[in-house]
């Protein structure tokens, strides 16, 4: 199936917070979220430096007037416009999350955020009952997740071909940090500054992507409890860590591993997902996206291929091209943002039946991810000993 079709009969209007010129991730939202045309680009609020944010947005098009020095201005002013806009899209350093999300949320927008969603899982807390009081979505931008043999993943799972799941692998250990590229790098710095991303630095910005592709496989499963030793292989970074091992319990006697890491000298990006079933096993990695293997014991290893007639109709779904041809990335986020306009129109109608099933990286996924990092530090500096999830 070739998803060519328009998600819904309107483009919501949409501005963003952050994602300037030099940004790489606002290059990637933006491309993402215009490609279906369920979104058009009014207004932002896009650099720290108002009048470079302004040029940046006047060259792709924003009106000169609604590129704003600040994402308070600019709330406050679309909300006095008849066309202003219902969604923004915050792309800026982790620290300024929370603040921005809350002020989106009471300023009536839907939101979609940059991982993590916050600091504190009492942050995140506050921003799912905000959510729920005001009726609008935030939607995390895990966008490895929008690939569609994840959710073939997901089905193959769900129908028991795996049988009873005992282990579950993860990883993201690339080896680009292996040493203080940070100090030439201004992109770079701010991500293992306390001061900007909080109490961890590739627990949070890497680990929390494969344990949310591993939680859309296999949603059934919770962490009860986990251990995590993290360490700070290039000392300056300390107290944040570059390195980090994690156990994991799960609520049906199944075991996880997670290695998160920046210091994996010669890896590319190495995200993987292996799930591991008394029948079977799946694995899923990031730098072959249309490939999953399925190893039967005893039997030859499948390679299932995106985009084939085999699949499960919700692996299929999401498809922008026939099998064969590569989708990476941004067909990935695409996907999300497609998601994203889907449950940001149908919350916006009340129609409650359609969300009841309809599976996207909320609110709540971010939350998730928040407490199982806090958690993961409680860990590593008690001791790398087990705490209860």
């Amino acid at each position: 199936m070739i998803n060519g079709m328009k998600a819904l009969n309107r483009s919501l209007r949409w501005g963003m917070v952050g994602g300037g010129g030099t940004s790489q991730i606002g290059y990637i939202h933006r491309s993402a979220a215009l490609r279906d045309s369920n979104f058009t680009l009014l207004a932002g609020a896009f650099d720290i430096d108002a009048e470079r944010g302004r040029a940046f947005g006047q060259s792709i098009g924003v009106a000169a007037d609604r590129c704003y020095s600040d994402y308070e201005t600019m709330f406050a002013a679309e909300a006095q416009r008849e066309d202003g806009i219902e969604v923004v899209s915050i792309a800026t350093p982790n620290n300024t999350h929370f603040p921005i999300c809350r002020a989106a949320l009471n300023a009536g927008l839907h939101v979609v955020c940059e991982k993590p969603l916050c600091f504190t899982a009492a942050e995140a807390d506050e921003l799912e009952q905000l959510c729920a009081e005001k009726n609008k979505v935030i939607g995390v931008t895990y966008g490895y997740a929008g690939h569609q043999l994840i959710h073939q993943a997901r089905e193959m799972i769900a129908a028991g071909q795996l049988g009873d799941i005992r282990i579950i692998n993860m990883q993201f250990a690339h080896g680009f940090h292996h040493e203080a590229v940070e100090l030439e790098n201004a992109s770079t710095r701010w991500r293992v500054d306390p001061r900007f991303v909080g109490p961890s630095y590739v627990l949070g910005d890497l680990a929390t992507h494969p344990l949310f592709i591993a939680e859309t496989m296999v949603p059934d499963l919770q962490v009860t409890r986990l251990l995590c030793s993290r360490q700070s292989f290039v000392q300056s970074r300390a107290p944040l860590e570059d390195n980090a091992f994690v156990l994991m319990e799960y609520n049906n006697g199944a075991v996880g591993t997670m290695w998160a890491s920046a210091v994996n000298c010669g890896s590319m990006h190495g995200q993987k997902v292996r799930v591991i079933g008394s029948k079977a096993s799946l694995e899923w990695w990031d730098e072959q996206p249309n490939q999953l293997r399925y190893e039967v014991q005893g039997e030859p290893v499948r390679i299932l291929e995106r985009g084939m007639g085999y699949l499960a109709a919700s692996a299929l779904a999401d498809d922008r091209i026939g099998g064969g041809h590569p989708e990476g990335l941004f067909e990935a986020w695409s996907n999300l943002y497609r998601r994203f306009a889907q449950a940001m129109d149908a919350t916006d109608r009340d129609d409650s039946a359609f969300l009841q099933d309809f599976w996207y990286p909320g609110v709540h996924a971010g939350l998730t991810g928040v407490r199982w990092v806090e958690k993961c530090v409680a860990s590593a500096d008690a001791g790398a000993v087990w705490v209860d999830c």
